[in-house]
């Protein structure tokens, strides 16, 4: 039976096989419907698409990579590649609302008459298929913590939200018969899609500094140490994560007089807690006699 990592890892890099696929597909749809129509709107989405591509394809590299085990040169595995690829697909966004904004102040100041129907039933039947896939790989990307996929799943969500966006521009353009409409939407959208960039990069970010765990995972840590019934004292509880993988160090004070075999036994038992609680994490637990560290600490920091 395969073990649970190496299942995520299958499942990771299955869900960013078809958001590559999903995407090369619909940029076709969308590139084939912009000639037909005419239309600069269904245009600005075949582009848009263009970069969901790219952006799927480094969720794919990244998912690849960063699930390889550790070795010498990586000895806290390849995790952070997944937040590079975060960053990267945030960049995109960015580069999408600009492309998206720019394109709405142009049209709103050059009226062109389009055919809208084809438009109109490629861009909305894309949009509902990005429903589907984006919903696909938010859970997946839940179910196995996978950044990237989280990253790109937002990205589909904002592509739904711009395609509904130049869908209803098409539709008032045809039912009023004034082009104007569809540049106003896109405005709107563009500031939404910029928000979701920075929400992000803000994540991506904040795991390649090193930010501590969320506080109830910290909680639960220290909960499993703090209710061993041998544990008498803990402290320098550090915490980050790489990708989808925790990491964890602590310092556990225990009697004095146990023996190094029992000390470690309970080093052991706290870790097995710890791992069998909360997935892919690696917890290094430095153990202390009590009455020595305490001393150690007056003396050396004034501690009382």
């Amino acid at each position: 039976m395969a073990s649970r990592p190496m299942v995520d890892t299958r499942r990771k890099a299955v869900a960013a096989l078809v958001s590559v696929l999903s995407n090369l597909l619909l940029t076709l749809a969308k590139v084939v419907a912009a000639i037909l129509s005419g239309s600069i709107s269904v245009l600005s989405e075949a582009v848009h698409s263009a970069g969901d591509i790219v952006a799927s394809l480094l969720a794919f590299a990244s998912v690849r990579v960063s699930d390889r085990p550790a070795d010498p040169e990586h000895p806290f595995g390849h995790g952070k590649v997944e937040s590079f690829a975060g960053l990267a697909e945030a960049l995109l966004l960015i580069g999408a609302a600009g492309y998206v904004g720019w394109e709405a102040v142009h049209r709103l100041s050059h009226g062109r008459t389009i055919e809208v129907d084809i438009g109109l039933w490629v861009v909305g039947g894309t949009a509902v298929w990005n429903v589907f896939v984006g919903r696909y790989l938010s859970r997946v990307a839940k179910e196995t913590d996978s950044e990237a996929l989280a990253a790109d799943a937002a990205h589909i969500t904002a592509d739904v939200v711009t395609s509904m966006g130049v869908f209803i521009g098409l539709a008032l353009v045809k039912i009023t018969n004034d082009p104007i409409y569809d540049p106003i939407v896109a405005l709107m959208l563009t500031a939404w899609i910029l928000w979701m960039a920075g929400k992000i990069a803000y994540n991506s970010f904040s795991l390649l500094i090193d930010t501590a765990l969320p506080a109830e995972e910290v909680e639960l840590i220290t909960d499993i140490i703090r209710t061993h019934p041998r544990v008498l004292d803990w402290h320098q509880l550090r915490t980050r994560k790489s990708g989808s993988h925790r990491h964890a160090d602590v310092h556990v004070l225990v009697d004095d007089n146990l023996s190094l075999v029992e000390s470690h036994r309970i080093a052991e038992e706290i870790e097995d807690r710890v791992r069998s609680s909360l997935p892919n994490v690696s917890i290094n637990i430095h153990m202390e006699p009590y009455l020595l560290e305490k001393r150690h600490r007056r003396d050396v920091h004034g501690e009382g």
